[in-house]
């Protein structure tokens, strides 16, 4: 709702294109591995906040990309930058990890396992890289948030929360028919008003064991431009649930 006696003109529309902090990236770096899961070489992206080296010891957020991204595509999103930003706001420190998963829901589909691929072998290559695979979170958008939801049911106790921006979900679904598997898991939940996704979401809202513990509906389209007006808060909801 507009405040009294501001005119609806006045009030800026939600960005079409991302809105990436001025803070810089730290290590951040794109690699390719075999995945045994997936049956082919994928593109494996890992990022640490400026001033925390390459991130040796840091927890991992684990990242599911929607249908239109790989994980080719996460520095120009300026996922690193957003990550040295919360480190600098206080948030404490933690490490992105993601692989393309292409898009196949980040489910299996015949030998293509993207799900096992999140499960198995990225916490094993971010352990080769002194990363803390034993505390895990997950963030996921669009398809990725309905894939980072999955496996959270999938494997309950795998990761310490959930953040999902506009999933890709719908009533009847998967992540609908094992909502109760979501019990023991914290869930932050964002999606655009003018998503139209938005009505899904706040379905599945309506039917979580329990309400999520961060998230919100404001302005905004499935795009970049949207969702990263609400990284921060993501970002402030998963660095505190990996370090607790």
């Amino acid at each position: 709702m507009l405040a009294a006696g501001t005119a609806w003109w006045r009030v800026a529309p939600p960005p079409a294109e991302p809105v990436i902090p001025a803070a810089p990236a730290g290590d951040e770096r794109v690699e390719r591995r075999a995945s045994v899961a997936r049956g082919r070489t994928v593109d494996f992206y890992t990022a640490a906040p400026a001033g925390h080296g390459d991130g040796r010891g840091l927890p991992v957020c684990l990242i599911l990309h929607g249908g239109s991204k790989t994980a080719h595509d996460f520095p120009a999103l300026g996922l690193g930058r957003f990550l040295t930003d919360a480190a600098n706001r206080g948030v404490a420190p933690f490490v992105l990890a993601g692989a393309t998963g292409d898009r196949l829901n980040w489910q299996p589909t015949g030998a293509d396992d993207p799900q096992r691929m999140v499960h198995e072998e990225i916490p094993n290559w971010c352990a080769e890289r002194g990363f803390d695979a034993t505390r895990l979170a997950v963030w996921g958008w669009s398809m990725g948030g309905y894939g980072a939801l999955l496996l959270a049911q999938t494997f309950p106790g795998f990761v310490r929360c959930v953040a999902a921006f506009s999933p890709a979900v719908s009533p009847g679904d998967n992540v609908f028919t094992r909502v109760d598997r979501l019990r023991d898991t914290p869930v932050g939940l964002w999606c655009g008003r003018d998503d139209g996704l938005y009505r899904n979401v706040r379905a599945l809202e309506g039917v979580l064991p329990k309400p999520p513990v961060a998230g919100g509906y404001t302005a905004g389209r499935h795009n970049f431009g949207y969702w990263s007006t609400v990284i921060p808060a993501a970002f402030d909801f998963i660095g505190g649930m990996v370090s607790a």
